[in-house]
């Protein structure tokens, strides 16, 4: 795809988004597809809404979802006009660990889902992030937000669960229980292996739940009401969420009886792993 170029605020060794095999743009190569926007994420946001407007590129930028903060600006522009640049976002909660408060994003996701026209996309693995980036690249009507983890996270292996569905479609049963579900497990990007971990656990204490990854709330919205329902059906009210970010706007699809495990207030510094076991809240 000669028309995807893009570059970081000066983090692509921590957001592993440079174009290997390319050199970067300069005024001696202006043929190069990485760009060095240096620690100025107003600025790139503002630089990829002038590509995004010209026709035949497709321009990406990354930083830490935390500095999206700093883009607010241009990604409210973006989603006005409905042009389609690409927001890499990395390091994406309090799996940052050492890094500390400042830079562990809690109320970021709700802050970018709030906005109009915006797509967010939040893969659980390798793979579910191949289809995000493949859904951004043919999503035409407004910016993308791919957000991404620091920590590792296993691959799944989705040829040894029930699968309905897939990234496209915003939200799927990824696992599905040998009988009638009583309980709906739903989680987004790290937080599905642990999901699944759960779903074993309560299979072993005799309570059936169905594992939902839900990538996209935005996705999801555009599928019809059958598929609506045959994810999420309006006859299983015990649901259970898990995000490590904000609570904010889950109860839509929780419902009055379910509930959302995540962040209801700032970070800490300590090692990944942890802080996760102690961070969690409802």
């Amino acid at each position: 795809m000669p028309q995807l170029i893009g570059g970081s605020a000066d983090l692509a060794p921590s957001t592993e988004t440079n174009l290997k095999d390319y050199p970067s743009f300069s005024p001696q190569d202006p043929g190069g597809r990485n760009f060095h926007f240096g620690i100025r994420e107003h600025a790139m946001g503002a630089v990829l809404n002038g590509l995004a407007l010209t026709k035949g590129i497709v321009p990406f930028g990354a930083t830490f979802l935390i500095f999206s903060d700093y883009m607010r600006p241009p990604i409210r522009l973006a989603a006005i006009m409905k042009i389609r640049p690409i927001f890499v976002y990395t390091h994406d909660s309090i799996g940052l660990g050492e890094d500390g408060t400042t830079h562990q994003s809690v109320e970021q996701l709700a802050c970018l889902r709030s906005i109009p026209n915006m797509m967010v996309i939040r893969p659980a693995d390798a793979n579910e992030t191949t289809l995000a980036w493949k859904a951004a690249l043919q999503h035409q009507d407004g910016p993308v937000a791919l957000v991404l983890t620091r920590q590792n996270v296993a691959i799944i292996e989705m040829d040894k669960y029930k699968k309905t569905g897939d990234l496209s479609n915003g939200a799927y049963i990824l696992s599905e229980p040998d009988r009638t579900p009583e309980l709906i497990l739903i989680a987004t990007g790290s937080e599905v292996e642990l999901i699944l971990q759960a779903q074993t656990k309560l299979k072993e204490n005799g309570i059936a739940a169905r594992v939902v990854s839900m990538p996209s709330w935005e996705l999801f919205e555009r599928q019809d009401e059958s598929y609506k329902q045959k994810i999420l059906p309006k006859g299983i009210k015990k649901r259970l969420a898990v995000e490590a970010a904000s609570p904010m706007g889950w109860q839509k699809y929780t419902t009055d009886e379910g509930d959302m495990i995540g962040m209801t207030r700032f970070g800490e510094s300590a090692p990944p792993p942890t802080f996760l076991r102690n961070s969690a809240s409802r």
